[in-house]
């Protein structure tokens, strides 16, 4: 029965209870069972302690990310996104063998599905303006680990395992957002002022890891089909069990809170382990739509990214994006974007990397095309540094290794 319920995709009822349970200690340095390396299809497990298979042929990669990229359909399509109608609760457990049918016949009549693009299930009542997802005895009973009104941030740091010690390491399955854009908005006139945020709740300590978090003060300004820049995670985002995704985004529209319009509001789950490439989930609202691209990463560690700039010479606009090795391609993050007039630090940037895989890092100096790229193999602990000497700065990067747990 237990694999019957696993194969029921996006039920808002899920996870049972049961496949939420872990020790209490397990929310830092979990028990043995559940962390034991999953076994990766396709590749030979000795490459988790040897040179990457690709690492010679990764710059060539890279390079193929630099044109427009055609869209083509994925071979996979994750399960715990899929484009499905949520379904009432109180009986979905005792029609197991019905549930399965009437998903594939939503999601083949649903006429707002796009190709690469996928409506994930929305929890029925699980809106945060008006209080219905604190009421809502689903988030008690099935996800009893996570009090869902505390809104306080993680706790964890990341880098929590980057030292050398006498432990034993392991990459595990993370989750990694790679873009959130503006898909779609009533109103009419750019720019657009958004604020709000976006949280990831995982099993390590159920609370908020905020991907994106703006202030109605500081809100941030957008357009209609333009990306928007995330302000997290604060650190890696484990998914060895689902994951809990809440989001409440408004438009700043007057003086006035009461007069903002909600763009998104509520949660979704994730709970699909395999590696998949990243994928759109559309987020409708009432006033519009977010995409939010994420993917699962198999066997990753978590990557510490810090960046500091100085003997700036005059001002320049930085671009600073990533590239990680997702199913045979790299996959791109915009992690930076501004103006840069004098000596300073950027804030710290989290990623995802497969152990053993390569991170490459590329610098885009003002609006010409003069770029610096350095590359990182991923480590199970430990540091790297590099150095970019440029007529306008010169950069230091220094990237931090760590696993999300040490035995």
């Amino acid at each position: 029965m237990q694999s019957v319920s696993r194969s029921i995709i996006g039920l808002c009822a899920w996870p049972p209870a049961l496949g939420r349970w872990r020790s209490c200690v397990g929310r830092v340095v979990s028990a043995p069972p559940r962390r034991w390396p999953i076994a990766r299809e396709g590749r030979d497990a000795s490459l988790l302690l040897s040179s990457s298979a690709h690492s010679n042929r990764h710059l060539d990669l890279l390079s193929s990310c630099n044109k427009e990229k055609q869209n083509k359909p994925h071979s996979y399509k994750p399960e715990g996104c899929a484009t499905i109608k949520c379904l009432d609760t109180a009986n979905t457990r005792e029609k197991v063998t019905s549930v399965k049918k009437l998903t594939n016949e939503v999601t083949d009549s649903n006429p707002t599905k796009v190709a690469d693009i996928f409506i994930p299930c929305i929890y029925s009542n699980s809106s945060h303006r008006d209080g219905a997802i604190y009421k809502n005895k689903l988030f008690t009973e099935n996800w009893f680990d996570i009090d869902i009104t505390d809104h306080n941030e993680t706790r964890l740091e990341p880098m929590m395992f980057s030292k050398a010690i006498k432990k034993l390491y392991f990459p595990c399955n993370m989750l990694q957002f790679f873009s959130l854009m503006l898909a779609e908005c009533s109103i009419n006139h750019d720019p657009i002022e958004l604020y709000g945020y976006i949280a990831v709740r995982d099993d390590r300590d159920g609370m908020r890891n905020y991907v994106l978090n703006y202030s109605r003060d500081d809100p941030i300004i957008t357009q209609k089909g333009s990306s928007i820049q995330m302000t997290g995670p604060k650190r890696a985002i484990e998914l060895v069990s689902p994951v809990l995704i809440e989001f409440d985004m408004r438009i700043k529209n007057g003086g006035q809170e009461e007069e903002d319009l909600q763009l998104i509001d509520g949660a979704i789950s994730c709970h699909d382990r395999r590696s998949w490439k990243p994928v759109k989930h559309r987020i409708k609202g009432n006033c519009g739509a977010v995409d939010m691209s994420f993917a699962c990463i198999e066997q990753a560690v978590e990557a510490t990214i810090e960046v500091v700039i100085s003997e700036v010479h005059s001002s320049f606009s930085l671009s600073l994006r990533s590239f990680v090795y997702v199913l045979e391609d790299y996959e791109e993050t915009q992690l930076f974007h501004g103006s840069i007039d004098q000596s300073c630090g950027l804030r710290r940037f989290v990623l995802a990397v497969t152990h053993g895989d390569m991170m490459i890092l590329k610098f885009r100096f003002g609006n010409s095309n003069v770029e610096r790229r350095r590359s990182f193999k991923a480590e199970l602990y430990g540091c790297s540094s590099r150095q970019i000497k440029h007529e306008l700065a010169n950069i230091s990067v220094k990237v931090n290794w760590s696993t999300n747990s040490a035995f």
